[in-house]
C-alpha cells in the first residue's frame, strides 16, 4: 500500500461527465490498495468567470473579497468530486484548504504557503477515506482566505504530498505528459519519458504551463517524486527526476536544447534618465518586490553623462500597479521619465549546458532573423536564452525554434515543454 497525492486541473473537472471520469480514475487507484488524497482546481474557466463577475460589480475589487470569491470555485469542484465518489460506493470526504491545515502569509492573490499541517486529512486517510482538498488557497493567521496565484493548485498538491509523506505526487492534465513544446502552438510536439527538475523548473518559469514553478521547487527541495500524466487515458506520462549525469560524457554532438517555452502578456518598462550611482537599482526593484511583482529581463544601458536608462519586463497585468508604484520612486531618485508598453512576449530555449557550449545563441538568433522576427531584449542564464519579441510573433517564433533545434536532435533526445 502506498500513500499517493493526485492533482486534477480545471480542464479535468470541467463538467459533470469529466468529474465522473476523474472519480473512476481515483477509484482505480484506491481499489489497488492505496491511500489517496486529491487536490483539485476550479471547474474549467470558473476562476476567470468569477473575476469577470467581480469586475462587473466593481472594476477594482478589494483583494480580500476577491480571494473569498475566487476560493469558491475549488470548493465546488471538491464537493462534487466527493459526491461522485460516493456514487461509486467509496468513502470520500472534501476539505477546504483551511480545514486541511494549509496556512499562508497575508498577501492576497499572491500568498505564499507558510505551513501545511494536514492532521484531519491524515486521520481520514488512516480511516480508509479518500480525501479531496481544495487547491489554490489557504488561510492566513487572521483566519482570512487567501489565494496563491494562477496555477496555485500545483504547489498545494506537492506541499500536501510532502506533509503527508506520500510516495509520489501525480499531476493529471489534458496532455499526455511533458511535451517538446506547447501542442496548441506546435502540433507535432512529442512527449518525453523523463526530464530533470532544473529543466522543467526553468521552462515553467519561462511560461510553460504544464506545472507551476513553485511545485517543481518543492518537489526538488523535499525529494518528492513528481509524475505528469494524462487524465483521459492510461498513458505513463512523464517522470520529473534528477539530471542524469551520463548525458554529458562523450556526447559533444548531443543537442542540449531541452525545450522551447513561450509566454505572452508581457510588458516592458523603461525608467529613463536614471542617475548612475549606487542604490538606484535597489530603490526601483524593491518597490516591485514589496508589491509581489515579478521582474524578469533587466537591461541597463551604458552610462552617458552620469545617467542611464534601465529597462525590465513584467506581466502585462501588473503594469498599472507598477506604474503607480514607480512614479514616486522616479521623483525620489531624480529620473527623467517612465515609459512603458504592453504587447510583448518571450520565447526561450532551455537545456543544461547550452551556455557552456558555443553555437546555441547564434542558431537561436539566426532562426528568429530568418523568420523576420526582431529581438527587443535578451537575457541568458546557465541553462536558458530568452528573447523579448512582439507578442504577435510569439507563436511563429516558437514553431520556428522548435523546428530548428529538433532537426539537430537525435530521435528520443529532444525534451520538453
Amino acid at each position: 500500500m502506498a500513500r499517493i497525492v493526485q492533482k486534477f486541473g480545471g480542464s479535468s473537472v470541467a463538467d459533470a461527465d469529466r468529474i465522473r471520469t476523474v472519480a473512476a480514475r481515483i477509484a482505480r487507484t484506491y481499489r489497488d490498495g492505496n491511500e489517496v488524497a486529491v487536490v483539485v482546481s476550479a471547474m474549467g474557466d470558473t476562476t476567470d468567470e468569477l473575476i469577470a463577475l467581480a469586475r462587473q460589480v466593481n472594476p477594482d475589487p478589494d483583494p480580500r473579497e476577491l480571494d473569498m470569491l475566487m476560493s469558491t470555485g475549488e470548493t465546488v469542484s471538491a464537493t462534487l468530486l466527493s459526491m461522485a465518489l460516493h456514487g461509486l460506493g467509496l468513502p470520500a470526504i472534501s476539505f477546504t484548504a483551511g480545514q486541511a491545515g494549509i496556512r499562508t502569509d497575508d498577501q492576497h492573490r499572491r500568498a505564499l504557503m507558510t505551513s501545511v499541517k494536514p492532521e484531519r486529512v491524515r486521520r481520514a486517510l488512516e480511516q480508509g477515506r479518500i480525501c479531496i482538498i481544495t487547491g489554490f488557497q489557504g488561510v492566513n493567521e487572521a483566519g482570512d482566505i487567501t489565494t496563491i496565484g494562477r496555477g496555485g493548485s500545483d504547489p498545494t498538491a506537492v506541499a500536501v504530498a510532502v506533509a503527508l509523506k506520500a510516495a509520489r505526487c501525480e499531476f493529471y492534465k489534458d496532455v499526455d505528459g511533458i511535451l517538446t513544446a506547447d501542442p496548441r502552438v506546435v502540433p507535432n510536439a512529442r512527449k518525453l519519458d523523463t526530464i530533470s527538475h532544473e529543466e522543467i523548473l526553468e521552462l515553467a518559469n519561462l511560461g510553460a504551463q504544464v506545472l507551476h514553478p513553485r511545485a517543481v521547487e518543492l518537489g526538488q527541495v523535499y525529494g518528492m517524486p513528481l509524475v505528469v500524466r494524462p487524465t483521459f487515458n492510461d498513458g505513463p506520462g512523464t517522470v520529473i527526476q534528477a539530471e542524469e549525469a551520463g548525458e554529458e560524457a562523450g556526447m559533444e554532438q548531443y543537442n542540449r536544447v531541452r525545450g522551447i517555452a513561450h509566454e505572452k502578456g508581457v510588458a516592458k518598462v523603461t525608467v529613463v534618465g536614471v542617475p548612475d550611482r549606487p542604490g538606484i537599482a535597489h530603490r526601483i526593484f524593491q518597490a516591485m518586490a514589496d508589491a509581489g511583482i515579478n521582474v524578469d529581463i533587466i537591461v541597463q544601458n551604458v552610462s552617458h553623462g552620469g545617467v542611464t536608462d534601465m529597462s525590465f519586463t513584467i506581466a502585462a497585468d501588473d503594469l498599472g500597479q507598477a506604474q503607480r508604484l514607480l512614479e514616486p520612486v522616479r521623483t525620489a531618485i531624480g529620473a527623467r521619465d517612465i515609459s512603458s508598453a504592453r504587447g510583448f512576449g518571450k520565447v526561450s530555449i532551455v537545456g543544461t549546458g547550452i551556455q557552456s557550449h558555443p553555437g546555441y545563441a547564434a542558431r537561436m538568433f539566426g532562426t528568429l532573423s530568418d523568420a523576420g522576427i526582431n529581438i527587443q531584449m535578451i537575457t541568458t542564464s546557465d541553462i536558458r536564452i530568452t528573447c523579448l519579441i512582439d507578442e504577435a510573433a510569439v507563436e511563429h517564433a516558437t514553431r520556428a525554434l522548435h523546428t530548428a533545434f529538433n532537426e539537430a536532435t537525435a530521435a528520443g533526445q529532444a525534451a520538453a515543454y
